[in-house]
């Protein structure tokens, strides 16, 4: 069964930096795209980035252009999510999800393998 498995996460205080982990387990990342969504209390799920790998499309959006980053290590097993700048309206659960043959979308919808979650909490 293929699977997403995140890491990192946790409290932070305003300005500060996180950086997520997506690995996938028993695949790799090298088709197909893989999105960051986030879900704060009583709020839909949001599309925050994409990043296809065969042409390298990376899609950001609005409220995190310039802040997050997303990348995908050399071993194409892990697709990272640097955050920088961090704001409390950051906090959210945040997760990863994969598309094996698909291209980036930030609607939550078309993506059909998904990580556990992890929680990004933005506090002083």
């Amino acid at each position: 069964q293929l699977q997403l498995v995140q890491s990192g996460g946790g409290l932070v205080q305003p300005g500060g930096s996180l950086r997520l982990s997506c690995t996938a387990v028993k695949f790799s990342f090298n088709f197909g795209a893989v999105g960051w969504f986030r879900q704060a209390p009583g709020k839909e799920r949001e599309g925050v980035s994409c990043i296809r790998f065969n042409n390298g499309y990376i899609e950001y959006v609005d409220s995190v252009k310039g802040r997050f980053t997303v990348s995908r290590d050399n071993a194409k097993t892990t697709v990272y999510l640097q955050m920088n700048s961090l704001k409390p309206e950051d906090t959210a659960v945040y997760y990863c999800a994969a598309r094996p043959y698909g291209g980036c979308a930030l609607d939550p919808s078309p993506w059909n393998i998904w990580g556990q979650g992890t929680q990004v909490s933005v506090s002083s």
